[in-house]
Order: C-alpha cells, then structure tokens, then sequence
C-alpha cells in the first residue's frame, strides 16, 4: 500500500502578511490528509520476515538448551521468568 507523497507548496503574495500565509499551509496540509496518516503510523511496528522471525526462535531454543543444560549440571539455579527485578 504505497502512497504517493504529498508536497504541499504555499506562495506568500504581495500583500499577504505571514499569518494568512501559514493559515492556508495549514488547511492545505489537513485537506490533504496528511497528519492522521503519519500520526496512524506514528506507533505501529511492521511485521518481522520470515527469516527474523526464524533467527530469534532458534537463538530462543539455544538459549534455552544451554540454560537447561546449565541448570541439570547443577552450575545454575532455575531461573523465574521475572528473575531480574528487584
């Protein structure tokens, strides 16, 4: 879904004074649609590939086999889930 960006252009005339001339950018800019499209996107993350998503299950498990293994020769204690904080 690409969209084609929008330059929004506002000519100062002769006898305009600046706050017109910033008025007009602004309702050029909310007639275009602009702000609530970027503010929609502001937060929202896109979906990792498939190879990503494949790299950090498998660092997932190795992390996991080697805390298990740890944990059964007895170097390590079991750890919680929320081990860390305090």
């Amino acid at each position: 879904m690409a969209q084609a960006s929008v330059n929004i252009e506002v000519v100062k005339g002769p006898n305009e004074n600046n706050l017109s001339v910033l008025r007009r950018f602004t309702k050029r800019v909310q007639g275009a649609g602009i702000l609530p499209r970027v503010r929609s996107k502001r937060y929202s993350d896109r979906t990792p590939s498939a190879n990503t998503r494949k790299a950090k299950t498998v660092a997932y498990l190795k992390k996991k086999a080697e805390i298990a293994e740890l944990t059964k020769a007895g170097k390590v204690t079991e750890l919680t889930k929320f081990s860390r904080r305090k």
